[in-house]
């Protein structure tokens, strides 16, 4: 009915929302949708929504209309988390035609029944509390690793934060189902799955309110050690009071899961992780560190620090920035705070001026720079794996070795999506690193 019908797909924020889209896009296959780039003409176009900073509301809007450039008349649908918080005020942007909340995404197939486009912007949402039953998804075919998604929602209530509010309470996949979907990934001759989920530390609360924690994030990484044909895992991101050292200590003994660590952080100020009512404080963080490079050396740590947060003072800031500076971490990923509607932080005194933060913000990304830098130059002489991406940058193909070192050599298709064994060498301007083989070119390609 439908073979004839193109649709295709834009996805903001996170690898959670990567993970999503993908398993909406099979299920538009499945209904016999063919699936086209978001660049070419379609019959309809997929957004899928995040609501985390100011940047991706201002985005969308732009998205819509790069669509319609394509195809005036084509069906504009908006999911994801902006569509839960925000439904009225996607449906009004012009070209949208319809609007699904949380519950509903994973339903948009039935909502189609013809592809006429609306004056205005239907909306089909819920009440938050109502999406706590669990979809599971995984993205596949779209890169050389995959996003597993096995936890949704959270119990946090971060006051800057509107994931509660968009994506409803903690729960998470069965054990049985994870291992499933890992497996059929392997099975498609995907190297390298990402476990996601919004707080995947908090992995085994079930669904419909039942808290009991049937499993524990330990449990699943050792289940998913043993799954036969997985190559490598990796660990999204997870809560540093949910990083126990038996974890740790798992992964250091794992041939599977790989020494890279995602931890967010947010601030370096015991006064400001209580105001954003983080469960935390910064001894716990130094803690994780230290624990992981006692038992993983060569261990990449990423952070996730936020600037401009309301009450940040420049010693606030600067706290921070010595902190971190001090602390044997590998990269940074910053986030200028910016106003969330329904949040705790938005009625808090002490705004920082826009300018300020811009500022605290470049000054991060700059310590991120040369956190980067330093860990590379870490491991320079040191033999390790490389799985290589799938596009050609500029004449040369990337890849990255387990303990997330960027890595570059001259184009060759014939390194997609394969592993090699390799020697670091030096650091290129670029900032990327150079490396030998150790070992010939393995007939490993994904035909």
């Amino acid at each position: 009915m439908n073979a004839d019908k193109k649709v295709a797909f834009y996805t903001l924020g996170c690898k959670l929302n990567f993970s999503e889209t993908s398993t909406i896009a099979r299920n538009f296959v499945s209904e016999g949708f063919n699936r086209v780039d978001f660049d070419e003409k379609a019959d309809i176009y997929v957004i899928n929504t995040c609501s985390v900073t100011d940047n991706a509301d201002k985005r969308f809007k732009t998205i819509v209309k790069n669509a319609l450039k394509k195809n005036e008349d084509a069906f504009l649908i908006a999911v994801g988390c902006y569509a839960q918080l925000k439904p009225e005020e996607l449906a009004a942007v012009d070209g949208v035609d319809l609007v699904l909340g949380a519950t509903e995404k994973f339903n948009v197939t039935s909502y189609i029944n013809d592809l006429t486009k609306n004056q205005h912007g239907e909306v089909h949402s819920c009440e938050i509390s109502e999406a706590d039953f669990y979809v599971g998804s995984y993205s596949i075919g779209d890169r050389t690793r995959a996003f597993l998604k096995v936890q949704d929602g959270c119990d946090y209530k971060c006051t800057y934060c509107t994931i509660p509010l968009a994506r409803g309470i903690s729960r998470s996949d069965t054990v049985e189902n994870v291992l499933k979907n890992a497996s059929e990934i392997s099975k498609r001759g995907i190297k390298e799955i990402i476990l996601t989920g919004v707080n995947i530390g908090d992995y085994g609360k079930g669904e419909f309110g039942n808290k009991k924690h049937e499993h524990t994030f330990l449990d699943l990484v050792k289940q998913l050690d043993k799954v036969a044909g997985i190559h490598r895992l990796r660990i999204s991101s997870i809560e540093p009071n949910l990083l126990r050292d038996e974890t740790i200590d798992f992964i250091s003994k794992s041939d599977t899961f790989v020494p890279h660590f995602h931890i967010p952080l947010q601030s370096g100020s015991d006064d400001l992780l209580k105001k954003m009512k983080r469960r935390y404080l910064r001894d716990t963080y130094t803690n994780r560190v230290q624990k992981i490079k006692k038992v993983l050396p060569n261990a990449c740590i990423g952070v996730d620090v936020i600037v401009g947060f309301p009450g940040e003072t420049e010693k606030h800031f600067l706290d921070t920035y010595h902190y971190l500076n001090d602390l044997d971490i590998s990269y940074l990923h910053v986030f200028t705070y910016s106003e969330r509607a329904n949040t705790e932080a938005v009625l808090m005194d002490g705004v920082v001026p826009k300018k300020t933060r811009a500022k605290r913000s470049k000054m991060l990304r700059g310590l991120s720079v040369k956190k980067r830098r330093a860990f590379y130059e870490t491991q320079l002489g040191e033999t390790l794996t490389v799985l290589f991406e799938s596009e050609n940058k500029e004449g040369y193909i990337n890849g990255f070795t387990e303990n997330y070192v960027k890595v570059k050599t001259p184009w060759n298709p014939a390194f997609i999506n394969t592993l090699h064994t390799i020697t670091l060498t030096s650091i290129d301007e670029d900032g990327l690193v150079r490396f030998n083989f150790i070992e010939e070119l393995k007939a490993t390609a994904i035909k």
